[in-house]
């Protein structure tokens, strides 16, 4: 825990507590930020005592996106050398997918560029009213290259398209209108309904929840027939587990 130098991290009643802790920044991206960021992740999906994982920003923003004196740095790298410092955050995204239990991103202030990836990489994402959500990064000649996976499985093509042509920074409700976010919560108890949701989602079926995030996410790329034999045999799975056999015992007790 003490070797975190831009970030917090905790484990309460089940959540792991994770804190982008850079608010001079706002919270900006860069390699050591990512780099803990991974270890936390990581470290959560070993810990048999964390059920959920909650990612917040420390400060008024939840993350102003990568680090852009960093990038002016590298601005003369080669594309190996690009490609392996971009690779870093693809390799976030990707374990965070990954993650057995269900990551939520609770997003106050800002999230832009990488951050709103970041954020919208979560399997929930809920919002403060006043929070905002875009992807500027053409304003500066750049590409929202690998947060547009995550972005074209939230939203529909066209809107997609919008958001990262046209740099439009959205609020939370108009994230919430077009499905990049879960919920919008009023800013005077955002604190207070983010650790009631997380609570909630903690004391739901481990073994249920991690199931059903791993057959979600391994569907997306198949067929009808090919999904639905995937669910055969989650759902085979699934009637084994200690969670089902005493769900189930209880229910048949009513």
């Amino acid at each position: 825990m003490n070797s975190y130098q831009k970030i917090l991290y905790q484990i309460e009643h089940g959540v792991a507590r994770i804190t982008l802790n850079r608010p001079e920044k706002r919270n900006a991206l860069d390699p050591e930020l990512i780099s803990e960021l991974r270890t936390a992740i990581r470290a959560s999906s070993q810990d048999e005592n964390v059920r959920v994982v909650l990612i917040r920003g420390a400060g008024v923003d939840f993350c102003a996106g990568a680090d852009l004196s960093g990038l002016h740095e590298r601005a003369e790298a080669g594309p190996l050398e690009n490609m392996a410092d971009a690779r870093k955050m693809a390799e976030l995204f990707i374990e965070m997918r990954r993650h057995a239990h269900p990551i939520i991103a609770a997003v106050q202030g800002r999230a832009l560029a990488g951050g709103c990836g970041l954020a919208t990489a979560a399997d929930v994402v809920l919002a403060s009213e006043s929070a905002r959500f875009g992807y500027p990064e053409v304003n500066i000649g750049f590409v929202p290259a690998m947060v547009m996976a995550i972005l074209r499985r939230s939203v529909f093509e066209k809107r997609a398209f919008e958001l990262i042509t046209t740099a439009e920074i959205i609020s939370a409700q108009m994230a919430f209108d077009i499905g990049m976010i879960n919920r919008v919560f009023a800013d005077e108890t955002f604190d207070l309904d983010v650790e009631a949701y997380a609570s909630k989602l903690s004391a739901k079926s481990a073994s249920a929840i991690t199931l059903s995030k791993r057959l979600l996410y391994h569907m997306d790329s198949m067929g009808f027939e090919a999904a639905i034999e995937a669910g055969v045999e989650t759902n085979a799975i699934a009637r084994m587990t200690p969670d089902m056999k005493l769900g189930l015992e209880k229910f048949l007790k009513r």
